[in-house]
This record gives structure tokens, sequence and C-alpha cells, in this order.
């Protein structure tokens, strides 16, 4: 294999990583907010904390991924 076609494959592993990342965080924080907004009944508030608690851990993610692949280049 080439050296071009490593690198190749190698940053399209690192985008869709990166967007793995984002759903599973989302879905995550979705997942457990809901659950305790079951559980203590505080329905929507909880759900809308730990959604965008997972959604800034998706963009946390992101940004890693990114600055890692800059320091590659």
């Amino acid at each position: 294999m080439k050296k071009e076609d490593k690198a190749f494959y190698r940053k399209l592993y690192s985008v869709s990583t990166a967007g793995i990342y984002m759903v599973v965080a989302t879905m995550i924080g979705y997942f457990i907010g809901n659950k305790l907004d079951r559980w203590f009944d505080t329905y929507p508030w909880l759900t809308l904390f730990f959604l965008f608690c997972g959604i800034a851990a998706g963009f946390k993610n992101l940004i890693e991924i990114a600055i890692k692949e800059n320091k590659e280049e």
C-alpha cells in the first residue's frame, strides 16, 4: 500500500470516528437525562441538561481529533 493511501485512510478513519463520537455522546446524554427525568419526575429539564452535556462532549472530542490531525501534518 502506498504511503499516500495510508495517509488518506488514516484521515478517513479520523473523520468517521468523529461523526460516531458526536452521535454516541449525544445519545448517551439524552438517555441519561431521560432516565433521570423519569426517576425524579422533572421532565424535560434533566433531559435537556444532559442532552446539551452530550453535545458538548461530542464537540470536545471533535476538537481533540482536529488538533491531533493538525499536529500530524
